[in-house]
């Protein structure tokens, strides 16, 4: 193959990304330099955090620039290699971004055993989403047995899978979703109380189904979400916050009063942690305890997972405002060099 088609981010998005906002092209394939090797990407993960990479606002991470090709986790076929420890035909993690073909240096890659997993779910309960919802509830929300945690997008790919390790550290689940279809698949994941926040009741909802209040949540939607959980939390609850894809498309505050002072009176008056968090931070640390947890429970059948696999690049626009609308239906991964 001599070319290579990618994405590439044409303009800042006012609001939600539009065909505008991206360019598709194609160029040579490129070609490794000492130490590097030339990847075909098979699958490219779509994870809410590139919206905020698409805005030029100051962050934690550098923004994409214009005309820069969109960053995103892909899991790649070696087709060459100029480093040492790679070959050709070998399968790896890496940030090839929504491109077929790459060029990375070797020291950031990981190698995928094909034996372990579909290599599909590297991106996704086995790479960033699942490592987000270990470190995080872990780490920070502490769950105990017999106490509560809750946790909104829970058919999604970190929201599931906190949900149940809360239930394996002997906890109660608590899954908030959007539609019936979700509600009923976090029933088949085993959270003891699964809600949907369509349904315009959530907060009568969430009183009566956990009377007991909430003890962790784990918070990565915000919003009218939030505004429900939060009288409910418990003296001395945690929430970790690792996302708020309610507000990412938003130009402006909501309208409404200023809220804060609840938010804050109740941080103060039941000992809240409210403690964000971005999952590198405890990378080095964690990543390997929690490769040897989660490949444990995964072959125990103590973790489920779903994915949404999608076909073609050129797509992976729209797939990705689907995704931001709560669109997908478990971990958004789009099949480039692999059949979907």
């Amino acid at each position: 193959m001599t070319t290579n088609h990618r994405i590439r981010l044409n303009s800042r998005p006012v609001g939600a990304p539009t065909a505008e906002n991206y360019l598709l092209d194609e160029v040579p394939v490129p070609t490794p330099g000492e130490g590097q090797v030339l990847l075909r990407t098979l699958y490219l993960s779509l994870d809410p955090y590139m919206r905020g990479r698409m805005s030029d606002a100051k962050s934690y991470a550098k923004p994409v620039e214009v005309g820069d090709v969109m960053v995103g986790a892909t899991v790649s076929e070696v087709v060459e290699s100029n480093a040492e420890g790679f070959a050709a035909g070998e399968i790896v993690l890496g940030y090839g971004g929504w491109q077929e073909y790459s060029v990375e240096s070797t020291g950031h890659l990981r190698k995928i055993d094909p034996e372990l997993a579909p290599i599909s779910t590297h991106l996704g309960v086995l790479g960033m989403p699942g490592f987000t919802a270990y470190a995080g509830l872990l780490e920070i929300g502490q769950p105990k047995e017999g106490e509560t945690v809750a946790v909104a997008a829970a058919t999604g790919p970190v929201g599931s899978v906190v949900g149940q390790i809360a239930k394996i550290k002997g906890a109660t689940a608590v899954g908030i979703a959007g539609g019936p279809a979700k509600v009923a698949h976090l029933r088949e994941l085993g959270f003891d109380v699964a809600l949907d926040h369509r349904t315009g009741n959530l907060r009568q909802e969430l009183k009566e189904a956990v009377p007991q209040g909430i003890d962790v949540y784990f918070e990565n939607v915000g919003g009218e979400v939030f505004d429900a959980v939060l009288p409910r939390l418990n003296t001395f609850a945690r929430v970790p916050v690792c996302g708020l894809v309610a507000n990412y498309n938003l130009t402006s505050l909501p309208e409404g009063p200023d809220r804060s002072g609840a938010l804050m009176g109740n941080i103060l008056s039941k000992s809240l942690l409210v403690r964000g968090f971005i999952q590198t931070e405890f990378a080095e640390r964690l990543t390997s305890q929690f490769l040897t947890d989660m490949s444990g429970w995964l072959k125990d059948g103590k973790v489920r997972f779903r994915e949404d696999i999608r076909p073609g690049l050129e797509k992976a626009p729209e797939y990705f405002n689907d995704l931001l609308t709560g669109g997908n239906f478990g971990k958004m991964v789009v099949a480039v060099g692999a059949e979907s």
